[in-house]
């Protein structure tokens, strides 16, 4: 972890450079009216909001990845439903990922670590200056702003000790080289925060209704969803109770949010992913591109992160790491765009699906199935790749109009690599339900059906005469979480939670599965005791390593 790096990142959130151009307006695009420093700010209630919105860009910037990476991708590689893919003559880092092998790139370094903590940092000068600033008098949104400010430490730290276990726990801005904490203890203030989150910010505070002003912004319910995703994930994966959350609360909170009457279920799965709606457009024609989506801040999302369409490469208002999941073309192939070929689909995994399941379709790019292969440009994409698969994600493929040109910003003058802006889904309605079923709840095979049903419905309403009833076992909600989320950065971490050792046997699967690399039929290597080793948890960044001057200690199993 860096030092001084910190009061510099900080020093920008400060002066607020939060995406003052962008095609649609978001609530992080303001500008800074003035020059702020740490010496002229917090001083007043308009301050503590400038400063909350910076938590928020800090928040973005973290897990959509100003380094082209992200958690969703990140976990994806990581996790059985994809491979590491990109190009032919690129490095080993994504096979590194995707093995748990070191040798495959022993200097392998960058993982989002800083962004992180840049966004931690923020969060922590915000919350430590508390009490020097001027609230107001009346209607003071003092411990609302303070909720907020606390959920987003909570969201960063709960990505943060997933993918690495043994992290530095900082809660006050310091340029100290802190050491790695337990990991009960990071998720004692995950929880502490959660709780203060939950208890102070309104149930109204950014209705649903009004999600075209509300959308991105951090409700009650998105903190009670993370509540019991975090409860899962700690009982899970470290066989024990957490010191300050039982399981009744994480059911009560997960039932708060579906007894809100906020949420539902968007109607047909496919509806909930922009590519899975894409019909060929020409340049501008983003109503045939769209075709019948749901739309961003639909009735399912519980928690997103925002992003906007930008051309400049200086901010990191545009999504950074769409591209690196998109088809590795040399142009866009109508309607998908172009991009790297990372986190190409495990054949095997897709194998897996119900017939009648709806999920595959929406969520899976077939070359093959969707007539594809006979673009132009997809042998160069065979020959140009690592382990190919003839798969890729379609559930947060970026868009193009018809003749290849770059769908993100609507005229068609977009870059693919920075102007992609498809909003991170972190938490779905359906989710909400199927951790509640699985945390017990009496109206468990209720809410189970609920989201199976949905998967087997087709457009007219229908149900597929393929689909069968199964019984909410614990089991079965594993299973349909499996084909539920598949892409969405979920997965694997549920794979974690029960158990390494039976991550390990998923994981093995892989092994043996013939891919394409530069055109070459390859088999995959996968060894469950590389994983096992390592705990399923990624490597510290070795600069981070280097920066703390000994002090941070590399992870079990990735020590040289």
């Amino acid at each position: 972890m860096k030092n001084s790096k910190f009061n510099i990142i900080i020093a920008g959130a400060l002066c607020l450079g939060l995406g003052t151009a962008s095609c649609t307006q978001e609530f992080l695009d303001v500008e800074s009216k003035t020059e702020s420093t740490t010496g002229n700010f917090y001083k007043t209630e308009q301050d503590a909001y400038r400063a909350l919105l910076g938590c928020y860009d800090g928040y973005r910037r973290a897990t959509t990845g100003t380094t082209g990476m992200n958690f969703l991708v990140y976990a994806e590689i990581m996790g059985y439903e994809c491979f590491g893919g990109s190009g032919s003559g690129d490095g080993n880092s994504m096979r590194l990922l995707d093995r748990f092998d070191l040798s495959e790139n022993p200097s392998s370094t960058g993982t989002g670590w800083s962004d992180y903590y840049s966004g931690i940092y923020r969060c922590n000068e915000l919350l430590t200056r508390e009490d020097g600033i001027q609230w107001n008098e009346t209607g003071s949104m003092r411990n609302q702003y303070m909720a907020e400010c606390r959920a987003i430490r909570a969201f960063l730290y709960f990505d943060l000790v997933r993918q690495f276990g043994n992290i530095p726990l900082l809660t006050a801005p310091t340029s100290d080289n802190v050491p790695q904490a337990a990991p009960a203890d990071v998720y004692k203030l995950i929880f502490e925060d959660l709780k203060f989150a939950i208890e102070n910010i309104p149930a109204n505070a950014y209705p649903k209704a009004e999600s075209e002003s509300n959308d991105g912004k951090i409700t009650k319910y998105a903190c009670e969803a993370i509540l019991a995703r975090a409860y899962l994930y700690y009982t899970g994966y470290y066989g024990t109770e957490p010191e300050n959350v039982t399981k009744a609360e994480a059911l009560a909170a997960v039932e708060d949010i579906i007894t809100s009457d906020e949420y539902d279920l968007v109607p047909e799965y496919r509806r909930l992913w922009p590519a899975a709606c894409a019909q060929k457009a020409e340049v501008g024609d983003v109503t045939t591109l769209y075709g019948d989506y749901a739309g961003d801040g639909n009735c399912e999302t519980v928690l997103t992160v925002k992003c906007t369409a930008t051309n400049n490469w200086a901010t990191a208002d545009g999504n950074r790491w769409q591209v690196n999941i998109a088809m590795r073309t040399a142009t866009g192939v109508a309607p998908y765009a172009q991009g790297w070929g990372y986190a190409t689909v495990n054949p095997k995994f897709v194998e897996e699906y119900e017939e009648g399941d709806t999920r595959r379709e929406a969520s899976i790019i077939d070359i093959n199935g969707e007539g594809l292969i006979n673009s132009i440009y997809m042998p160069n994409c065979i020959t140009g790749s690592q382990e190919y698969t003839g798969y890729y994600i379609k559930k947060y493929a970026p868009l193009a109009f018809a003749d290849g040109t770059h769908a993100g910003i609507e005229n068609g003058t977009g870059n693919f690599m920075i102007s992609n802006h498809q909003d991170y889904v972190q938490v779905r309605y359906a989710d909400v339900l199927l951790m509640a079923a699985e945390l017990g709840s009496p109206n468990a095979q209720e809410y189970f059906n609920k989201v199976r049903e949905r998967a087997f419905t087709d457009k007219d309403g229908n149900l597929s005469p393929k689909y069968t009833e199964k019984t909410a076992t614990k089991e079965n909600i594993m299973r349909e979480r499996q084909f539920e989320f598949a892409f969405e950065g979920i997965n694997y971490y549920d794979l974690l939670r029960q158990g390494v050792e039976y991550a390990a046997t998923q994981l093995a699967k892989q092994d043996g599965v013939v891919v394409k690399t530069g055109g070459n039929d390859i088999p995959m290597e996968f060894n469950p005791q590389n994983f096992i080793a390592k705990k399923g948890l990624m490597m510290i960044d070795e600069n981070q390593i280097r920066l703390s001057n000994g002090v941070l200690v590399q992870n079990e199993g990735w020590r040289n």
